[in-house]
Order: C-alpha cells, then structure tokens, then sequence
C-alpha cells in the first residue's frame, strides 16, 4: 500500500483531491439549448414538476436576452428546438410562442446579478409542501450542504410574480445567495452555469424532503458551521456540478430520446 498520503493534513489531502478533479473530471460538449432542454426533463423526472409552474432560463449570448421555455409547455416536452430567446420586457426574438409572464423576476434578476448565468423557479411538491409552514430550509446533512448558508429566505408572499414589484423583492431577498426558497411558494437558484443551477435545484428539492422527514420525527439538529462550510466548498465545485449533470443527462436520455433535437 502506498501510504505517502497518510501523513497529509485533511487541507492538504483537499487540495490534492481538487487537483485530480480539475485533471480527470470532465462534463459534455451539449450545446447551450441542449443543456436548458436537459434541465427541464432532468428536473421534471426528479420531482420539479408542477404542470406549467415553474421557469428555467439561461443568459443568451447577446446582452440584455435569455433562453426560456414556451408558455404552454411542461418541463417533459421542452427540447432544444423549441426555446425561445427573449429580452428583458419578454419580446420574443427568435421561437414561436410567449414566455411566461411571470419571468419578468428573470429579467430582473439578470440585471442585478451579473455573475448569474442559469435562474430555476420551480414549485417541486417537497419545496412547496414545506414553504406553507414558513420556516426557512434546515441544512443540517451532509449531502445538502452544496446549499449550507447559500439560501435566503422570503417569508412574505408576493403574489403572482408578474409585476416589478415582486422582481425587485425577489432579486432583493436573494442578494448575493444562490438559492433563495420563496414562502407559499417554492424555490429558486441563481448559478453561474446551467449544470451547477440543476444540480442545486435537485439538492434543494432532496433537502426539503429530508427536512419534513426530520421534522416529522423529531428535532432537527444543527451542523457545525466550519465544517457545514468546508463540506459547501468540497461539494460545490465546477468539475462535480459538471459531472453530476452528465451523469442526470444520461439517465434522462434513457427515455427522452427527443430532447436534443
């Protein structure tokens, strides 16, 4: 056995780690539409589907216009041919059909967060079923702590998100946060690439779920911060989102054969 490692400190044994991931790990070659189509189907088969609730955008290359799914579709029926590209007042430029209304929160969002690059809105049934108690989310295991001290928390409801009202109150709440779970509602996550804002969408939904679980048996213990924000780090990296999203992509593509097209 080569034991020339047992002598390294647990910053040290980090810091190799990090390495090999930015030698081995890789992710794919999907185009942007591919990868927002991606997303919904992958989202939709892990719970995120509320009918035509919910919106999943990605800042497009020009300035000032995003990708979005067409009003009237569900998650499982988005492909990358039928996106649209809209500016900030929801014009479509390019794509049949409307946005939905309520992505002017996007366009707000996209204005007030530069570093943002893929917004997710859903109402997934374990998200939604725990904003009605207006607490905030617990992040107290390790497997959710990709989101420890990430998550902001709106416990006044808005209302139906369409005016500017609730995209300065929303784009406000989040501040510099990536997720922000929105009372009466559900969730959101401002990334800065479309597989990190899938792989937090699926851990914030996994978080929820564990969080009623908890509370139904008992009381939910804190972590401790140091290591609640090491694990943040470990789990948080370009490399891991890029591969878990490769791995989610082939799962979904098992049986959403169209999704790419």
């Amino acid at each position: 056995m080569n034991k020339t490692t047992f002598n390294l400190d647990k910053d040290e044994l980090i810091a190799r780690s990090f390495n090999e991931m930015d030698a081995h790990l890789q992710g794919t070659d999907y185009t942007m539409t591919q990868k927002l189509a991606l997303t919904c189907r992958i989202l939709f088969d892990n719970g995120h589907d509320s009918g035509l609730a919910g919106q999943i955008t990605a800042r497009a290359e020009k300035p000032g216009t995003y990708l979005t799914q067409r009003l009237g579709l569900g998650f499982d029926e988005i492909c990358a041919g039928n996106l649209l590209l809209v500016n900030g007042d929801l014009e479509v430029l390019e794509g049949d059909g409307m946005a939905n209304p309520a992505n002017r929160f996007h366009s707000w969002l996209y204005q007030e967060r530069p570093d943002a690059q893929c917004i997710i809105h859903t109402h997934a049934i374990h998200t939604a079923a725990l904003s009605m108690l207006e607490v905030p989310l617990e992040i107290s295991h390790m497997d959710n702590c990709v989101l420890y001290d990430d998550v902001a928390f709106l416990e006044k409801w808005p209302g139906v998100p369409v005016g500017n009202e609730e995209g300065e109150m929303i784009s406000a709440a989040i501040g510099q946060k990536r997720a922000l779970f929105l009372a009466h509602h559900g969730l959101l996550v401002a990334c800065g690439s479309i597989e990190e804002a899938c792989m937090l969408s699926i851990a914030f939904e996994r978080a929820a779920r564990m969080h009623l679980l908890a509370l139904a048996a008992g009381e939910i213990k804190p972590i401790d911060p140091t290591l609640g924000r090491e694990a943040h780090d470990w789990i948080l990296r370009s490399q891991r989102s890029a591969v878990g999203f490769a791995y989610y992509a082939r799962r979904s593509l098992r049986k959403n054969t169209d999704c790419l097209k």
